[in-house]
């Protein structure tokens, strides 16, 4: 059994580490918004009809309100942003900028009502952790970067991260199906449609050619489907349901740099020493954050499955 959870366990680094060097490979002929929509429209019928053959009950319609919210803040908010903010942004520095949504989670539970507030081990991190971001983003006489970084771009990465806080902390006291996987279908599809919507509102598709559409970019879409929407949820949730929550929950210290590696090696975005600097500093306060907050039950992780990986 410890092999099979190794195994699981280095899978899920590798496919949702890879999944943003996806998203930048299918945006290069596909419009991010629309990409998305494909995606997760895809993803959400599969595992739909999986679990509806396996005998799971669909949701109720009180149910796919709550699933139309969170699939909303999650895949449009979240994802749909990190697609559009892909077209200027290097994957692995986005992949890092998203890596830092605990340290977001922590200021959002501090400010909601009833919250839990953040001790000083916490904001001693939060510190930390925003100090490596602005490393990573800030001004190239602090940052020492030859590279300029979009500010648009960047801007909507951080929207991201406050969206998936969002959808985070709704998902926990929401009405959703027991059946993690219908639940995460159900987002998929609810999701898929915000996504639809937007790039119509947006006019991305305005003169675009879809028969222009390049194998690469058709490869890296299936891949974001089968593997990173498939196969990661999947493997998240048997490890869930197999491995110990502190475990499993290893693969958010190391996705951030699985992701700058790929886009190193296969996509030759540039590895300059502050963004090395910036990922020990986001990754270590994440880890230092996570390590003095309370235990999370495996439930907990579970309602929140939709937003793990990219």
């Amino acid at each position: 059994m410890k092999s099979k959870i190794w195994l699981a366990l280095i899978a899920l680094y590798i496919v949702w580490g890879s999944t943003y060097l996806g998203i930048k490979v299918a945006i290069e002929t596909i419009p991010p918004f629309f990409h998305a929509g494909i995606r997760f429209l895809i993803s959400g019928i599969i595992l739909v009809v999986w679990q509806r053959a396996t005998g799971q009950s669909m949701p109720t319609r009180r149910q796919w309100m709550s699933i139309a919210i969170i699939g909303t803040l999650l895949l449009l908010g979240g994802n749909g942003l990190v697609a559009w903010a892909e077209q200027f942004i290097p994957s692995g520095i986005a992949a890092l900028i998203i890596g830092s949504s605990p340290m977001f989670l922590v200021l959002a539970e501090a400010l909601r009502p009833g919250g839990v507030k953040p001790n000083w081990q916490a904001i001693v991190g939060l510190l930390i952790g925003f100090t490596g971001i602005f490393i990573l983003i800030g001004p190239a006489e602090i940052s020492g970067s030859t590279t300029k970084i979009n500010p648009f771009g960047v801007a909507a990465l951080l929207s991201a991260a406050v969206f998936w806080t969002i959808g985070s902390i709704y998902s926990k006291t929401a009405d959703l199906p027991k059946a993690s996987l219908m639940s995460t279908g159900a987002q998929m599809l609810m999701g898929s449609v915000s996504l639809f919507i937007v790039s119509l509102i947006t006019g991305e598709l305005n003169g675009w050619d879809a028969t222009a559409v390049s194998t690469r970019s058709l490869y890296g879409l299936s891949y974001l489907i089968f593997v990173g929407s498939l196969v990661g949820f999947v493997s998240y949730g048997w490890l869930l349901q197999n491995a110990p929550i502190s475990l499993v929950s290893t693969y958010a210290y190391v996705n951030p740099i699985v992701a700058v590696l790929l886009g190193s090696w296969l996509a030759s975005e540039k590895l300059e020493p502050h963004i090395w600097l910036a990922t020990g500093i986001i990754i270590g306060s994440v880890m230092f954050i996570n390590s003095r907050s309370k235990p999370k039950v495996k439930k907990e992780a579970k309602e929140v499955l939709v937003e793990r990986g990219q």
